[in-house]
């Protein structure tokens, strides 16, 4: 039996594609335990930026909102929105964004808005697009972190609440998008990037005991898998206590 979870196995490999000194747009929720875990681990000079204007924000705990007093208390400065939107964000100022969301699609679009066909009548009505879009449009580089699900990984999402690489050819450059849009998606099951020649989601790696069927039984289009699947290092026992002892602190 693992001696580890699917979530913290998802959590410590998000933590590792980020370095030392990069600057990183967070998330709440799965985003905000991933870069706290890597900045209290391999990368303590990691620059938290948070949406309500907290800049390099070193929270002791999971901070529960955008709006969590401990941000600003940790951080090195606060600014107001318009300026991390403005200046930081869309004057591409940061290197990654860690995004989640409650759909997504094989070219990378993510829906945080609504599910259902009918937007005015949506089976469910999610918290929304917040700063999610110009995350995605901006940021150098979007690391995608969530479940899956075979309920979140659909062949088309409800709602664009975040736009991904496609499926036109043209799809960032034409609105003018800055950054490069989602290079990586880390699951509980393994990591998809997208083909180059495409843009369609892959699967590049399983997580230790995945098998492919694992990861196609949750998805809902006929995923692609690499001809040279990896399969992703095991969390060490440093990386995992790190990671505990993060979640447990209140």
């Amino acid at each position: 039996m693992p001696v580890w979870t699917a979530d913290e196995i998802m959590s410590v490999v998000g933590a590792r594609l980020l370095r030392d000194g990069m600057s990183c747009f967070v998330g709440i929720g799965i985003p905000s335990t991933v870069a706290n875990l890597a900045r209290n681990t391999h990368a303590p000079n990691l620059f938290l930026i948070y949406e309500a204007g907290p800049l390099g924000a070193k929270p002791y705990r999971l901070p529960l909102s955008i709006g969590d007093g401990e941000l600003a208390e940790t951080a090195d400065s606060v600014v107001s929105v318009p300026e991390v939107f403005n200046y930081w964000l869309q004057g591409g100022h940061i290197d990654v964004g860690y995004l989640s969301a409650a759909q997504i699609d094989r070219f990378g679009n993510l829906n945080t808005t609504v599910i259902g066909p009918d937007y005015n009548q949506p089976k469910v009505r999610l918290p929304g697009a917040g700063g999610a879009p110009e995350i995605a449009a901006h940021c150098r580089e979007v690391t995608v972190i969530m479940r899956h699900a075979k309920r979140a990984f659909v062949p088309q999402v409800d709602f664009v609440t975040s736009v991904g690489l496609g499926p036109a050819p043209d799809t960032r450059s034409r609105p003018g998008f800055r950054g490069a849009g989602p290079i990586n998606v880390i699951t509980d099951l393994g990591v998809l990037k997208p083909d180059p020649h495409d843009s369609e989601l892959t699967l590049v790696a399983v997580h230790p005991g995945v098998e492919v069927q694992d990861v196609w039984d949750r998805t809902q289009w006929p995923l692609r898998v690499a001809t040279r699947l990896e399969v992703t290092d095991a969390p060490t026992s440093e990386e995992l206590a790190a990671l505990r002892d993060l979640k447990s602190r209140s």
